[in-house]
């Protein structure tokens, strides 16, 4: 039995019909056609499919799209202005921490809400947060280093 939801995803309120066992990353992409969020293991141990939910970073693999009724959302699709990367986007691109970009999306996420909590991270605690994001590539150490550019510019 469907149930009908209505969310604001990337400042416009969205509403759409969902089967109460629908996963809030298969609503964002199947419902709304928002595939820059990821599906990468269906099993919330990858992070390529971090959101924001009222600001927090969360796995939107973890959690049904009807809990997420009357909340605020942004994918990865919402940070960029119409011609302007977020600070952390544009870091990722100038370090070289996208590689093959599957993960990209999940990091960039679970970044901006790091350099929110914690606007000067050290090597160490950008390690730390990102334990949740898996990166195929291996290629952590331009990651690490374009979250703490990334934080550096959102900071100013």
């Amino acid at each position: 039995m469907a149930s009908t939801v209505t969310m604001t995803v990337n400042g416009k309120s969205v509403t759409g019909a969902v089967e109460a066992r629908t996963l809030l990353v298969h609503f964002l992409r199947e419902t709304l056609g928002l595939t820059g969020t990821h599906v990468g293991c269906d099993t919330s141990q990858c992070g390529a499919c971090v959101v924001h939910v009222d600001g927090r970073s969360i796995k939107s693999c973890t959690i049904l799209a009807v809990q997420c009724a009357e909340t605020e959302v942004t994918t990865i699709e919402g940070l960029a202005t119409e011609d302007t990367l977020h600070p952390m986007q544009e870091a990722f691109r100038e370090n070289h921490g996208l590689q093959c970009g599957f993960c990209t999306p999940g990091m960039v996420m679970s970044a901006v809400d790091l350099a929110k909590n914690n606007p000067d991270p050290t090597e160490h605690e950008v390690r730390e947060w990102l334990e949740g994001n898996l990166c195929r590539c291996t290629g952590y150490h331009n990651i690490v280093k374009s979250v703490i550019a990334g934080a550096k510019s959102m900071r100013g």
